[in-house]
């Protein structure tokens, strides 16, 4: 099969990869579109720093609210990106499955960039705050569908987690460059605009680097097949794969975009829309694949993994930072632990540990840092009180503390932040995948825009509290780990399309058998080319003899 073993890294043994496939025109279509991560990153790095900056609060006329006001009012500044993105993951698979996965990158730096405009020009009304975040999001939210999708599809089947999980090191390297730009410039700038506004560039940047880097980019060949042009999908995969046509491996990878794609055209042909909705939640395969992934982006937010992202600077001071700068800073070293974190997983642990194994370590570790954290602020009175004079075992506890908020940053790199990605990129067929990782990720923003909008209320004493957050957190990874153990099926070095085999299982079978089960369908299916190469040599041994 077109699949192979896993990479090993530390070997580089390549899987049965012919070596001509780890080309340089690989690896830069992996970094063009893996670095759209970073618009989610930069995002979710930068928003609370803008909002701690005085003048942006005083610009805005919000410097004078009481404590539940501003929380309430933070809460919505944050998450208006998630609102919009929201629209702009529904809008990505119309724009993804009719112009291509090229030009609705284009499309969305367009969107992103607008909307940050709007945000940096807003001359003190919040409307336009309120506007430009919104529209920025539309842009944002597309990059989630579009970037694993399109690195799914052009990665070779041994290293699609390494590709893929480009895009979750670029959403750490958007956050550890967020951090670094609210640090310095909280360093080395007097608090005015250009306090909040030229950390919040660094979006233009992104947006413009992604944009221009477009123009050197081959489409993806399943785009291709998908629109009817075979030969187009064949010239291109040759040229991303730096093999000729001729070559058994890229004819047997083409051969299985078209096997897989005609099949799923024979089963819905002359449906429309509402035969491909009907395809989606009329068939069960279908319609638990959606489930899963849905289920698997609740889980993942409501764990609280991104939520400290957002509010880093602000949980740091909670568990003992004390003073601004200090807290910026710990957010810096928060960053580049994630960063560090996000690429251990890629290199070593999704293709050769497996999505599962990685996903569950990294459940592992949130659980406990979740557990201890809240522990600590349900023993220990530091949380907002400035009066407070820890004891001697009190401080060596809330250095604790600021290590498993670090922890946590590991372990959400490491497991749900890898692994909500590549289960909405991976487990569809190519017909449906476009709409279906849409859908995935409009819930992955409904899920972000909730949290982040009720975390700063979640922390006050009429909420849950500090520690009652953190045991909320707790309680959500620990279920998260036990459904993912059960019910999440291993993809490691499996094809796109026989990937789709481990669903012919009943469903409370897939998460433990399907890994198994597809591997003895590849195990028949290689029998039966065998034999068939067999008699082929023995009918031709025979004519020639004749």
């Amino acid at each position: 099969m077109a699949g192979g073993a896993a990479i090993n890294v530390f070997k580089f043994n390549t899987g049965g990869l012919p070596k001509e496939t780890l080309n340089w025109k690989l690896w830069f279509a992996v970094f063009a579109f893996g670095l759209m991560g970073a618009a989610r990153g930069v995002d979710e790095g930068l928003i609370t720093g803008v909002f701690n900056s005085h003048a942006f609060k005083q610009s805005v006329g919000i410097d004078d609210l009481g404590k539940t006001e501003l929380a309430s009012v933070k809460g919505t500044i944050s998450s208006m990106v998630q609102l919009g993105s929201v629209a702009g993951a529904l809008f990505a698979f119309v724009v993804c499955d009719r112009i291509g996965r090229v030009w609705a990158t284009r499309q969305l730096c367009v969107l992103w960039i607008l909307g940050i405009a709007i945000f940096l020009g807003n001359n003190g009304s919040m409307a336009a705050v309120y506007a430009g975040r919104f529209i920025a999001g539309l842009g944002i939210g597309q990059t989630c569908v579009v970037g694993p999708i399109y690195l799914s599809e052009i990665s070779p089947a041994p290293i699609r987690g390494l590709c893929t999980c480009m895009f979750t090191g670029a959403v750490y390297l958007g956050i550890m460059l967020a951090y670094f730009a609210n640090w310095g410039t909280s360093i080395h700038m007097a608090d005015s605009y250009n306090r909040w506004a030229v950390p919040t560039s660094l979006h233009l940047m992104f947006a413009g680097i992604i944009f221009l880097l477009t123009f050197f980019q081959l489409e993806s060949p399943r785009f291709y097949i998908k629109q009817g042009k075979r030969e187009k999908a064949l010239e291109v995969l040759c040229k991303l794969r730096g093999l000729p046509a001729t070559h058994p491996y890229v004819l047997e990878e083409i051969t299985e975009m078209d096997f897989a794609f005609q099949e799923e055209m024979e089963a819905t042909r002359g449906m429309g829309w509402k035969g491909l909705f009907k395809e989606i939640l009329g068939i069960k395969r279908n319609a638990y694949r959606l489930f899963l992934t849905n289920l698997a982006q609740n889980m993942a937010c409501w764990s609280g993994g991104s939520a400290i992202t957002v509010y880093a600077p602000d949980l740091f001071k909670l568990v003992g930072i004390t003073g601004q700068q200090q807290s910026l800073f710990s957010t810096v070293v928060f960053g580049v632990v994630k960063f560090v974190a996000a690429i251990i997983c890629a290199l070593f642990l999704v293709d050769m540990a497996g999505r599962k194994r990685s996903l569950i370590i990294g459940i592992v570790l949130q659980s406990i840092a979740m557990f201890y954290i809240a522990v600590f602020l349900n023993l220990v009175p530091i949380a907002e009180n400035s009066h407070f004079e820890p004891t001697a075992g009190q401080s060596r506890a809330s250095t604790a503390a600021i290590a498993f908020i670090y922890i946590s940053g590991v372990g959400w790199a490491l497991g749900w932040n890898s692994g909500q990605y590549l289960l909405s990129s991976e487990l569809f067929p190519l017909r449906i995948r476009g709409i279906c990782s849409s859908i995935t990720m409009a819930m992955h923003f409904i899920c972000q825009y909730a949290v982040n909008r009720a975390l700063p209320e979640m922390l006050l004493e009429n909420g849950l509290g500090p520690h009652g957050t953190f045991y909320f957190f707790g309680v959500v990874s620990v279920l998260g780990g036990v459904w993912v153990w059960l019910f999440v099926p291993e993809a490691a070095g499996r094809s796109l399309e026989t990937i789709d085999k481990m669903f012919d299982l009943p469903w409370y079978k897939i998460g433990l058998y399907g890994r198994k089960f597809a591997e003895e369908y590849d195990r028949e299916q290689e029998r039966i080319y065998t034999d068939e190469k067999k008699e082929a040599g023995v009918v031709v041994s025979h004519n020639e003899t004749a």
